[in-house]
């Protein structure tokens, strides 16, 4: 089979011309992010953001024209744009000690809402710092809902650190019609991640627009078929991209997941007031690591505090979920990508995560 190469991909990406400027898009230097691994094909096109509008179409013509070179599986192309500097009496002041910042913005317009025809709810998955467990508690939550009946899907939306192509025990990249991916699936569960499309030991070096353009893209362009629900596997923080999903993604509601500690639980506070304040309705929150019971001997040891999630759900006025205990078990079948739901269905891990998925699934 041909192989596609970073050339290959400039050289058809030249046929296609700027309408508005003289020249190609490559010569003009608006195709910026080039990556290409194993047929599949991403790339960032620069614009103006008042062109924002008007350029959907040279998108799409920038991705034919890739999606027509021998050995090209699959086309990913974003518009992000940054807009021009002020006429130097408009600049704006510099603070001390630093520069002025400069605005960007992906080319989707406003905060109109997607439409995902056939996927009956969207629930994110959210944590206000990284390191709570907030992957693990997605994959397990869907394998469970999966287990209850429910056609299940996630997105996993953190670009930088996708974990779920590993957690689901999925390898390959997704096929394409020419026009939408197809998921990848693994233990019932549908799913789609940025890890499917580039080399795993790259890191992901994307500015925010960037980052927006490719989650709109793994949401819009792919064929997610009739789902019950979607997990949105939500990037840790409250950042722009996370306040922009939070806006343009059609939540029915949002899931916080924090280990009991108080810092985690300062960070948690964060995103459920981000969820609020863009009126998505929060259906509850996850105690993570809640409690280790030791299998020598029995001992319980609550090494992160216990109770702290409930305490905060209930100050918040939100509902609380359930708690998850902390096993070595739920690490090793993470790494080895069948969940403990799939794995160990009978442990207690695995009845705690059906235990929420009931609770879920009563708030649908």
């Amino acid at each position: 089979m041909a192989r596609v190469s970073e050339d290959d991909v400039l050289e058809a990406l030249r046929r296609i011309g700027d309408p508005a400027r003289d020249g190609n898009v490559v010569d003009l230097g608006m195709i910026t992010g080039l990556a290409v691994r194993d047929g599949n094909v991403a790339f960032s096109i620069e614009i103006e953001p008042e062109r924002a509008p008007e350029m959907e179409s040279l998108r799409r013509a920038c991705e034919q024209v890739v999606a027509g070179l021998p050995g090209a599986l699959s086309v990913t192309a974003v518009l992000t744009a940054e807009r021009a500097a002020p006429p130097p009496q408009q600049q704006p002041q510099q603070q001390p000690g630093g520069q002025a910042p400069r605005i960007g913005r992906h080319g989707s317009a406003g905060n109109q809402k997607m439409e995902l025809p056939g996927i009956k709810a969207v629930v994110a998955v959210a944590s206000g710092k990284g390191g709570v467990g907030k992957s693990t508690v997605t994959v397990n939550l869907a394998v469970s809902l999966h287990r209850l009946g429910l056609k299940v899907g996630i997105l996993d939306a953190d670009i930088y650190g996708p974990s779920m192509p590993r957690m689901l025990g999925i390898s390959g990249q997704p096929r394409s019609d020419g026009d939408k991916l197809e998921t990848m699936r693994g233990h019932g569960v549908a799913c789609m991640s940025i890890g499917f499309l580039v080399d795993p030991d790259q890191p992901t070096i994307w500015r925010g627009p960037m980052v927006m353009g490719a989650l709109e893209q793994l949401l819009g362009d792919v064929k997610w078929g009739e789902l019950d629900i979607l997990l949105v596997d939500m990037p840790p923080g409250t950042g722009d991209a996370q306040l922009t999903m939070a806006q343009k993604v059609p939540l029915v509601g949002a899931i916080i997941v924090s280990t009991p500690q108080d810092i985690a639980l300062i960070d948690a506070r964060k995103g459920l007031n981000m969820f609020r304040q863009t009126n998505v309705p929060v259906m509850g929150m996850i105690e993570n690591m809640s409690y280790y019971h030791c299998p020598s001997c029995g001992h319980r040891a609550e090494i992160f505090g216990h109770g702290g999630a409930r305490e905060t759900a209930a100050e918040l006025g939100c509902d609380f979920l359930g708690e998850i205990p902390l096993h070595i078990s739920l690490r090793e079948t993470s790494d080895a990508g069948t969940p403990i739901a799939a794995a160990y269905p009978d442990s207690p891990q695995a009845k705690a995560f059906m235990d929420i998925a009931n609770e879920v699934k009563k708030r649908l």
